[in-house]
């Protein structure tokens, strides 16, 4: 098949489910009062205030949003605010040591072998485009960021909308069928599939499916491009 693009999910795909269910969402629950709190009053945070209520649909004391943000980490809800926000609680824990990204031991070696072959690398997940950057530029296996010619979260769209992925292929620049989408959720390989992109499915946990409706592999490796 013909590979001119790779466009990545990050969770269950290039990182363990666990690290951003274990780690960075018990993370951001534990300190995003306080850092909601002593930010209130900084534009970026009070944009993203005015965007929770929005979500919301009514007017919100600041105490208010705070419970509706924790309680929207709790329903591991793909908000766009709450993403937004969460992006420097982990830059903080980033920088404090308090954790490292998490990528599987094959993906560094696999992303600088598509990259050194001329393939452009994209990223696509629901969290903030700061929350990418800050997952593959503090991993074991040094700063991944310079591989990725650019990043796409909620902002272009749920990923398990058709448009989304069409309006990332517009932003690539290439044809849809030249650019390949790995996930490991089927609904997202589905909406890439119809909007006419390649599509790859991961299996970090389980067996395959043979009856399944995209091509499945257990790691980067084994993906033939």
């Amino acid at each position: 098949m013909t590979v001119r693009a790779i466009l990545t999910d990050i969770e269950g795909t290039t990182t363990d489910i666990a690290f951003v269910h274990k780690v960075l969402f018990p993370y951001a629950r534990t300190h995003i009062a306080d850092y909601v709190r002593s930010h209130a009053k900084e534009p970026f945070v009070r944009e993203q205030l005015a965007a929770v209520a929005q979500e919301a649909g009514r007017t919100l004391s600041l105490e208010e949003a705070i419970e509706l943000l924790i309680r929207w980490i709790d329903e591991d809800r793909k908000i766009t605010p709450l993403k937004a926000l969460q992006g420097p609680i982990w830059e903080q824990g980033y920088r404090r040591g308090d954790f490292t990204g998490h990528v599987y031991p094959e993906v560094p070696a696999a992303l600088n072998r598509w990259r050194d072959s001329g393939r452009q690398l994209y990223v696509y997940s629901s969290g903030s485009v700061q929350a990418q950057k800050l997952i593959f530029g503090h991993t074991p296996y040094g700063d991944l960021t310079p591989l990725f010619s650019g990043y796409f979260d909620t902002q272009a769209g749920g990923k398990r909308e058709v448009g989304s992925y069409q309006r990332i292929v517009q932003a690539i620049g290439l044809p849809a069928g030249e650019i390949l989408f790995l996930s490991d959720i089927v609904e997202e390989l589905d909406a890439a599939r119809d909007a006419g992109l390649q599509v790859a499915q991961l299996l970090r946990e389980g067996s395959a499916d043979p009856a399944a409706r995209h091509p499945q592999y257990p790691d980067f490796d084994a993906i033939p491009v």
